[in-house]
């Protein structure tokens, strides 16, 4: 099967929604981390995505608030502000994101792990970033939303992305968004790895036309603007 490799927003729109309909377990007491770590470190693959309170601020940055972390069935949302700080709690949670034997899928993952090294998480390990390999497979859009319409002809709301992520109980729309990103890289990666990867020589080949049509782009966004202020 052939993806298509960019998808505008406009085709978005008539799109179904989906989302991730299994368990969402919230993980908000030191007592409640070393069962879920148990049951996911027997898993082979999950997926993984984070969640910052939004800063609107210049300067201002925040922690590292949410570690998703999803099966097919089930997702266990662990809330990194409420759990103890450099306790046995907090450093298993982090033990786990260096096991090599589960693979850990997500999109953009080099900003993710970046923020949560501020929290000391050691070295991850056996993690595949989704923006890396869509590549492989013809798609070349960098978000989940885009990359998950592509795969699967629906789309997942973002509707929740800039809310307070600190607050002192996450709503169940929160909760529900943030299981499903975590649970939508996982779908991605199940799903790609189930058809061919492209030969190197055809994505370097769309790469670069891509790349090109988006400089023309904007040189052309130039010259309509260069010339409406010539006007």
């Amino acid at each position: 099967m052939k993806f298509q490799a960019k998808i505008k927003k406009e085709e978005l729109n008539g799109m179904p929604v989906a989302s991730f309909e299994g368990e969402i377990v919230v993980i908000d007491k030191d007592s409640a981390v070393a069962a879920a770590i148990a049951e996911l470190s027997a898993q082979q693959v999950v997926g993984i995505d984070t969640e910052t309170k939004p800063s609107f601020n210049k300067g201002v940055h925040h922690q590292v608030a949410l570690l998703q972390v999803a099966t097919n069935k089930i997702c266990y949302l662990f809330r990194l502000n409420k759990i103890s700080s450099e306790s046995e709690a907090e450093k298993m949670i982090f033990k786990f994101l260096g096991n090599k034997n589960v693979m850990k899928i997500g999109l953009s993952l080099k900003d993710d792990f970046s923020r949560l090294h501020r929290l000391n998480i050691g070295n991850p390990a056996n993690f595949i970033d989704l923006q890396i390999i869509a590549k492989q497979y013809g798609i070349l859009e960098l978000g989940l939303q885009k990359m998950f319409a592509i795969v699967f002809n629906k789309k997942i709301s973002k509707a929740q992305q800039l809310t307070n992520w600190e607050n002192h109980t996450l709503s169940i729309a929160q909760q529900r968004y943030a299981a499903t990103d975590a649970w939508a890289a996982l779908q991605i990666y199940q799903r790609l790895t189930q058809e061919d990867k492209l030969p190197k020589p055809v994505v370097d080949r769309m790469v670069a036309n891509a790349l090109a049509e988006q400089q023309e782009m904007s040189r052309q966004n130039l010259l309509k603007f260069q010339a409406a202020k010539a006007t």
